[in-house]
């Protein structure tokens, strides 16, 4: 954890600071939990009672918000602020130091300087790992894979044969990249696999979280474009596109060769049928299903199995709630017409 003084925080944040300059700043808490010396943030008037309760001694505050007996740093975007502190406040756990004698690392495998690479992971033939990246325990990375500058690799993570991933990647355990998509044809009562030849392409500032897992293409290449974030047991199918700076939350399942755009916006449990296009801009809510071959068009808002636009689906569910009273309703006049 660093250290520094409420001024020089306000400075980095070219921020307006109320208060005392001089106290010192060493962590981030939440109001209930904070300490004196952490750090803060208010973002509408409805928490300002909590944070005036806080221990916190310096918070970041809305414009024109003033916090009694509290330094405040005033910003237009309170949250947006705390997240840039706390990237000078917070120091990144360390995933592993040098490299551990239990590892096992081929030799024909290129390390770059000061890679770290923990307890009994294992590196293949032709590997190729980065400057400064770091590899957690039990790690598996295959033939070929390519592993660019400063990425993250978590413990127990597994990357198949030949796949790429760019720089300052972070990957979180257990998550598998580059694995067989589920490609079968049927023949005479039973299922032949097809072939699954191609690569995967992860590029730059990629977060991948936790059990998620990405196939590989089949004939072509999977991508997941420079500054996507996946959440937990987020699932990519073979020869998928998802384009740059794309969040998808988590145990959404997206199917082979779909196209996503970028900027998307993905909620949680979406489930997306083969073969789709979902366009820049647009944002898919939590549960929808998208079905085969559907376009999502450029800055749609969609919702709903099977997903359509939310002000049309808001309407349709408006009816679906008073289907019982309509029920009742079409029954006494079905009554009365006898």
């Amino acid at each position: 954890m660093k250290k520094m003084k409420a001024e020089e925080l306000a400075g980095i944040l070219n921020a307006k600071l109320d208060g005392d300059g001089d106290i010192w700043i060493a962590g981030i808490a939440a109001p209930e939990e904070a300490r004196e010396e952490d750090l803060i943030y208010v973002e509408a008037p409805k928490h300002k009672e909590r944070a005036e309760a806080s221990r916190a001694r310096c918070a970041i505050v809305a414009e024109g918000m003033r916090l009694r007996n509290k330094t405040t740093i005033a910003v237009k975007q309170p949250k947006l602020a705390f997240v840039k502190a706390a990237e000078h406040l917070l120091e990144e756990e360390t995933i592993a130091r040098g490299i551990h004698a239990t590892a096992l690392i081929d030799a024909s495998a290129k390390l770059g300087t000061g890679v770290a690479v923990g307890p009994y992971a294992v590196i293949e033939a032709n590997a190729v790992v980065g400057v400064k990246t770091q590899i957690g325990a039990f790690c598996f990375i295959g033939r070929n894979a390519q592993i660019g500058d400063s990425c993250r690799i978590f413990p127990r993570v597994t990357l198949y044969a030949d796949a790429k991933l760019g720089d300052r990647v972070r990957v979180h355990s257990g998550a598998v990249i580059g694995c067989d998509g589920f490609g079968y044809v049927y023949d005479e009562g039973r299922y032949r696999k097809f072939p699954q030849a191609g690569n995967l392409e992860i590029e730059d500032d990629v977060e991948i979280g936790s059990n998620a897992t990405i196939a590989r293409g089949s004939l072509g290449r999977t991508r997941i474009g420079r500054g996507v974030k996946l959440d937990n047991m987020v699932h990519v199918a073979h020869n998928v596109s998802i384009g740059e700076h794309t969040v998808i939350a988590a145990q959404t399942g997206i199917s082979g060769s779909c196209e996503i755009g970028d900027h998307v916006v993905i909620g949680g449990q979406v489930g997306v049928a083969d073969h789709c296009r979902i366009e820049s801009g647009s944002i898919v809510g939590a549960q929808a299903g998208i079905p085969t071959g559907k376009k999502i068009r450029a800055g749609q808002t969609v919702w709903g199995t099977p997903a359509r636009p939310l002000e049309r689906f808001k309407r349709q569910y408006a009816f679906f709630e008073r289907l019982p009273e309509l029920a009742e309703r079409l029954k006494r006049l079905e009554e009365r017409v006898k």
